[in-house]
Protein backbone atom coordinates (compact mmCIF):
# COMPACT_ATOMS: atom_id res chain seq x y z
CA UNK A 1 0.00 0.00 0.00
CA UNK A 2 1.16 3.50 -0.36
CA UNK A 3 2.46 5.44 2.15
CA UNK A 4 -0.33 6.96 4.65
CA UNK A 5 -0.13 10.60 5.69
CA UNK A 6 -1.69 12.06 8.58
CA UNK A 7 -2.38 15.59 8.51
CA UNK A 8 -4.67 18.23 9.93
CA UNK A 9 -7.90 18.43 7.66
CA UNK A 10 -8.35 21.48 5.31
CA UNK A 11 -11.51 22.58 4.08
CA UNK A 12 -11.57 21.03 0.75
CA UNK A 13 -11.25 17.72 2.11
CA UNK A 14 -15.30 18.21 3.10
CA UNK A 15 -16.83 16.88 -0.46
CA UNK A 16 -14.25 13.63 -0.28
CA UNK A 17 -14.59 12.84 3.26
CA UNK A 18 -18.69 13.55 3.29
CA UNK A 19 -18.66 11.26 0.07
CA UNK A 20 -17.24 7.91 2.25
CA UNK A 21 -19.65 8.95 5.04
CA UNK A 22 -22.69 9.07 3.33
CA UNK A 23 -23.72 5.45 3.85
CA UNK A 24 -21.82 4.89 7.28
CA UNK A 25 -25.63 4.18 8.64
CA UNK A 26 -28.51 3.22 6.84
CA UNK A 27 -29.52 7.03 7.51
CA UNK A 28 -26.08 8.48 6.35
CA UNK A 29 -23.58 10.29 8.38
CA UNK A 30 -23.74 13.75 10.93
CA UNK A 31 -20.00 14.54 10.06
CA UNK A 32 -21.93 16.77 7.41
CA UNK A 33 -23.55 18.53 10.40
CA UNK A 34 -20.48 19.03 12.43
CA UNK A 35 -17.49 19.17 9.71
CA UNK A 36 -17.19 23.07 10.05
CA UNK A 37 -17.44 23.24 13.85
CA UNK A 38 -14.64 20.40 14.11
CA UNK A 39 -12.76 21.91 11.39
CA UNK A 40 -12.81 25.22 13.43
CA UNK A 41 -12.12 23.85 17.04
CA UNK A 42 -9.11 25.36 18.98
CA UNK A 43 -9.89 23.27 21.30
CA UNK A 44 -9.37 19.97 18.92
CA UNK A 45 -8.02 18.65 15.99
CA UNK A 46 -9.72 17.27 13.08
CA UNK A 47 -7.13 14.77 11.27
CA UNK A 48 -7.04 13.18 7.48
CA UNK A 49 -5.52 10.06 6.54
CA UNK A 50 -4.12 10.91 3.13
CA UNK A 51 -3.51 7.71 0.70
CA UNK A 52 -1.93 9.05 -3.00
CA UNK A 53 -2.72 12.22 -2.26
CA UNK A 54 -6.49 11.27 -1.38
CA UNK A 55 -8.28 11.79 1.77
CA UNK A 56 -9.53 8.45 2.83
CA UNK A 57 -9.96 8.45 6.87
CA UNK A 58 -10.72 11.13 9.58
CA UNK A 59 -10.81 11.64 13.17
CA UNK A 60 -11.64 14.22 15.24
CA UNK A 61 -10.28 14.81 19.08
CA UNK A 62 -11.96 17.49 20.84
CA UNK A 63 -10.01 18.40 24.76
CA UNK A 64 -13.20 18.38 27.16
CA UNK A 65 -10.52 19.75 30.09
CA UNK A 66 -6.86 20.38 30.32
CA UNK A 67 -6.31 16.94 31.14
CA UNK A 68 -9.09 14.83 29.65
CA UNK A 69 -9.16 14.45 25.93
CA UNK A 70 -12.73 12.89 23.68
CA UNK A 71 -11.91 11.28 20.74
CA UNK A 72 -14.84 10.90 17.87
CA UNK A 73 -15.94 10.32 14.14
CA UNK A 74 -13.23 8.03 13.13
CA UNK A 75 -14.26 6.92 9.56
CA UNK A 76 -12.37 4.96 6.76
CA UNK A 77 -13.11 4.64 2.87
CA UNK A 78 -14.84 1.46 2.64
CA UNK A 79 -12.58 0.94 -0.13
CA UNK A 80 -9.21 1.60 2.48
CA UNK A 81 -10.09 -0.61 5.04
CA UNK A 82 -8.25 -3.09 6.83
CA UNK A 83 -4.82 -1.42 6.13
CA UNK A 84 -4.52 0.04 9.67
CA UNK A 85 -5.99 3.67 8.98
CA UNK A 86 -8.01 3.44 11.71
CA UNK A 87 -5.33 2.79 13.96
CA UNK A 88 -2.65 5.17 12.53
CA UNK A 89 -5.64 7.95 13.19
CA UNK A 90 -6.58 6.60 16.59
CA UNK A 91 -2.68 6.69 17.33
CA UNK A 92 -2.53 10.28 15.63
CA UNK A 93 -5.68 11.95 17.92
CA UNK A 94 -3.76 10.06 21.17
CA UNK A 95 -0.71 11.99 20.41
CA UNK A 96 -2.45 15.38 19.73
CA UNK A 97 -4.09 14.70 22.68
CA UNK A 98 -0.83 14.41 24.39
CA UNK A 99 1.07 17.61 23.12
CA UNK A 100 -2.05 19.62 24.54
CA UNK A 101 -1.07 17.98 27.75
CA UNK A 102 -3.89 15.59 28.57
CA UNK A 103 -3.59 12.90 30.69
CA UNK A 104 -6.23 10.44 29.46
CA UNK A 105 -8.52 9.88 26.59
CA UNK A 106 -12.10 8.32 26.17
CA UNK A 107 -14.01 7.46 23.61
CA UNK A 108 -17.80 5.74 22.89
CA UNK A 109 -18.65 2.98 20.39
CA UNK A 110 -21.76 0.95 19.85
CA UNK A 111 -21.19 -2.25 21.55
CA UNK A 112 -22.14 -3.88 17.92
CA UNK A 113 -18.89 -1.87 16.38
CA UNK A 114 -16.73 -5.46 16.33
CA UNK A 115 -14.33 -3.77 14.44
CA UNK A 116 -14.15 -0.99 16.41
CA UNK A 117 -13.82 -2.63 19.45
CA UNK A 118 -10.94 -4.81 18.44
CA UNK A 119 -9.19 -2.36 17.29
CA UNK A 120 -8.70 0.37 20.11
CA UNK A 121 -8.14 -3.27 22.45
CA UNK A 122 -5.03 -3.69 20.31
CA UNK A 123 -4.10 -0.29 21.07
CA UNK A 124 -4.09 -1.19 25.01
CA UNK A 125 -8.09 1.18 25.70
CA UNK A 126 -9.62 -0.42 28.67
CA UNK A 127 -13.43 -0.38 28.67
CA UNK A 128 -14.42 1.83 32.09
CA UNK A 129 -18.52 2.29 31.09
CA UNK A 130 -21.73 1.22 29.31
CA UNK A 131 -24.58 3.18 28.34
CA UNK A 132 -27.86 2.62 26.88
CA UNK A 133 -29.97 5.28 25.24
CA UNK A 134 -33.56 6.12 25.86
CA UNK A 135 -36.48 8.41 25.13
CA UNK A 136 -39.79 9.69 26.02
CA UNK A 137 -42.16 11.61 25.33
CA UNK A 138 -42.86 14.63 28.14
CA UNK A 139 -46.21 14.00 30.11
CA UNK A 140 -48.60 17.38 30.81
CA UNK A 141 -49.64 15.39 34.08
CA UNK A 142 -48.73 12.97 36.70
CA UNK A 143 -50.59 10.70 39.14
CA UNK A 144 -50.29 10.88 42.58
CA UNK A 145 -49.74 6.90 42.76
CA UNK A 146 -47.67 6.63 40.47
CA UNK A 147 -45.23 9.22 41.44
CA UNK A 148 -46.42 9.26 45.48
CA UNK A 149 -45.90 12.10 47.68
CA UNK A 150 -42.24 13.52 46.99
CA UNK A 151 -41.16 15.04 43.89
CA UNK A 152 -37.95 15.64 42.83
CA UNK A 153 -36.60 19.31 43.05
CA UNK A 154 -33.52 21.65 41.52
CA UNK A 155 -30.86 21.23 43.45
CA UNK A 156 -29.35 23.63 45.41
CA UNK A 157 -25.72 24.31 47.19
CA UNK A 158 -26.37 22.90 49.79
CA UNK A 159 -27.15 19.43 48.42
CA UNK A 160 -23.16 18.99 47.16
CA UNK A 161 -22.09 17.21 49.39
CA UNK A 162 -24.90 15.08 50.14
CA UNK A 163 -24.72 14.33 46.03
CA UNK A 164 -20.91 13.82 46.30
CA UNK A 165 -21.28 11.53 49.17
CA UNK A 166 -23.75 9.57 47.57
CA UNK A 167 -21.64 9.03 44.40
CA UNK A 168 -18.55 7.73 46.42
CA UNK A 169 -20.97 5.01 47.72
CA UNK A 170 -23.14 4.05 44.54
CA UNK A 171 -22.65 0.70 43.01
CA UNK A 172 -24.21 2.61 39.75
CA UNK A 173 -21.22 5.41 39.28
CA UNK A 174 -18.66 2.67 38.35
CA UNK A 175 -20.41 0.83 35.47
CA UNK A 176 -20.56 4.51 33.63
CA UNK A 177 -17.18 4.65 34.18
CA UNK A 178 -17.87 7.80 36.62
CA UNK A 179 -18.66 10.03 33.78
CA UNK A 180 -21.72 12.09 33.18
CA UNK A 181 -22.97 12.02 29.02
CA UNK A 182 -23.54 15.37 26.93
CA UNK A 183 -25.20 13.52 24.57
CA UNK A 184 -22.42 11.36 23.04
CA UNK A 185 -20.02 12.89 24.64
CA UNK A 186 -18.33 12.11 28.53
CA UNK A 187 -17.32 14.39 31.17
CA UNK A 188 -15.94 12.95 34.68
CA UNK A 189 -17.84 13.57 37.55
CA UNK A 190 -16.09 15.31 40.18
CA UNK A 191 -17.21 18.48 42.30
CA UNK A 192 -16.49 20.96 40.54
CA UNK A 193 -18.90 19.35 37.45
CA UNK A 194 -21.56 18.70 40.21
CA UNK A 195 -20.88 22.54 41.32
CA UNK A 196 -21.24 23.44 37.67
CA UNK A 197 -24.57 21.73 37.08
CA UNK A 198 -26.56 22.45 40.13
CA UNK A 199 -25.37 26.24 39.53
CA UNK A 200 -27.09 25.85 36.24
CA UNK A 201 -30.27 24.24 37.43
CA UNK A 202 -29.42 20.76 35.59
CA UNK A 203 -29.42 18.49 39.10
CA UNK A 204 -32.79 17.23 39.93
CA UNK A 205 -32.61 15.16 43.64
CA UNK A 206 -35.42 13.34 45.49
CA UNK A 207 -35.13 13.13 49.49
CA UNK A 208 -37.58 10.57 50.65
CA UNK A 209 -37.41 10.09 54.80
CA UNK A 210 -34.75 13.14 55.33
CA UNK A 211 -32.26 11.92 52.86
CA UNK A 212 -31.16 11.80 49.62
CA UNK A 213 -32.64 8.60 47.67
CA UNK A 214 -31.56 9.80 43.84
CA UNK A 215 -30.34 12.38 42.08
CA UNK A 216 -30.32 13.07 38.13
CA UNK A 217 -28.27 15.60 35.66
CA UNK A 218 -30.59 16.97 33.47
CA UNK A 219 -30.05 19.66 30.81
CA UNK A 220 -31.92 21.00 27.58
CA UNK A 221 -29.83 20.19 24.46
CA UNK A 222 -30.57 21.50 21.01
CA UNK A 223 -30.23 18.78 17.75
CA UNK A 224 -31.39 18.48 14.45
CA UNK A 225 -34.53 17.48 15.00
CA UNK A 226 -35.15 20.48 17.99
CA UNK A 227 -34.46 20.28 21.29
CA UNK A 228 -34.73 17.96 24.46
CA UNK A 229 -34.62 17.39 27.86
CA UNK A 230 -31.31 15.19 28.15
CA UNK A 231 -30.70 12.96 31.28
CA UNK A 232 -27.18 12.43 31.10
CA UNK A 233 -26.45 10.39 34.68
CA UNK A 234 -29.04 8.78 36.81
CA UNK A 235 -28.14 7.10 40.18
CA UNK A 236 -30.53 6.25 43.43
CA UNK A 237 -32.86 3.39 44.63
CA UNK A 238 -34.53 1.37 42.01
CA UNK A 239 -37.68 3.31 43.35
CA UNK A 240 -35.90 6.64 43.00
CA UNK A 241 -34.69 6.55 39.40
CA UNK A 242 -38.26 5.38 38.30
CA UNK A 243 -39.76 7.95 39.86
CA UNK A 244 -37.49 10.73 39.13
CA UNK A 245 -37.39 9.71 35.07
CA UNK A 246 -41.19 9.73 35.31
CA UNK A 247 -41.08 12.63 36.83
CA UNK A 248 -38.67 14.58 34.25
CA UNK A 249 -41.47 13.54 31.70
CA UNK A 250 -43.51 16.42 33.15
CA UNK A 251 -40.74 18.19 33.66
CA UNK A 252 -40.02 18.47 30.09
CA UNK A 253 -43.80 19.35 29.50
CA UNK A 254 -43.57 22.25 31.75
CA UNK A 255 -40.45 23.89 29.78
CA UNK A 256 -42.39 23.39 26.60
CA UNK A 257 -39.98 20.82 25.36
CA UNK A 258 -41.20 18.14 22.81
CA UNK A 259 -38.36 15.40 23.87
CA UNK A 260 -36.80 13.47 26.81
CA UNK A 261 -33.96 11.64 25.85
CA UNK A 262 -31.45 9.61 28.37
CA UNK A 263 -27.91 8.09 27.97
CA UNK A 264 -27.78 6.65 31.28
CA UNK A 265 -25.47 3.25 33.02
CA UNK A 266 -26.09 -0.33 31.35
CA UNK A 267 -27.81 -1.99 34.09
CA UNK A 268 -30.84 -4.10 34.52
CA UNK A 269 -31.99 -2.23 37.58
CA UNK A 270 -31.48 1.47 35.88
CA UNK A 271 -33.23 0.18 32.79
CA UNK A 272 -36.37 -1.73 33.90
CA UNK A 273 -36.83 1.63 35.88
CA UNK A 274 -37.01 3.87 32.74
CA UNK A 275 -38.97 1.31 31.03
CA UNK A 276 -41.59 1.34 33.39
CA UNK A 277 -41.72 4.91 33.34
CA UNK A 278 -42.70 4.87 30.13
CA UNK A 279 -39.48 5.06 27.92
CA UNK A 280 -38.58 2.93 24.77
CA UNK A 281 -35.37 1.46 24.73
CA UNK A 282 -33.99 0.17 21.16
CA UNK A 283 -31.93 -2.55 22.56
CA UNK A 284 -28.21 -0.82 21.79
CA UNK A 285 -25.34 -0.36 23.97
CA UNK A 286 -22.64 1.22 24.16
CA UNK A 287 -19.11 0.96 25.58
CA UNK A 288 -16.89 3.32 26.67
CA UNK A 289 -13.38 3.20 26.42
CA UNK A 290 -10.52 4.92 28.10
CA UNK A 291 -6.82 5.42 27.45
CA UNK A 292 -3.69 6.54 29.82
CA UNK A 293 -1.86 9.38 28.41
CA UNK A 294 1.09 9.25 30.64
Amino acid sequence: MSPVEIRPARADDRDIVLAFCANTWEWGDYVEYVWDEWLNDPSGALLVAVVDALPVGIAHMQMLTPSDAWLEGLRVDPAYRQRGLGSALNIACMEEAMKRGARYARLLTSSDNTASIAMVERLFWRRIGSIVSLSAEPMATLSEREVGPDLPRLATAADGDDITDYLNASNIMPLSGGLYYQNFTAYVINDDLIKAKVDAGEVYTLRRWQRLDGFAFAETLQGRQGSSLFIGYIDGTSEAIGLIAYALRKQAADMGIPHIRAHVPDMMMVRDAFVAAGYDWNGSVFYTYERKLF
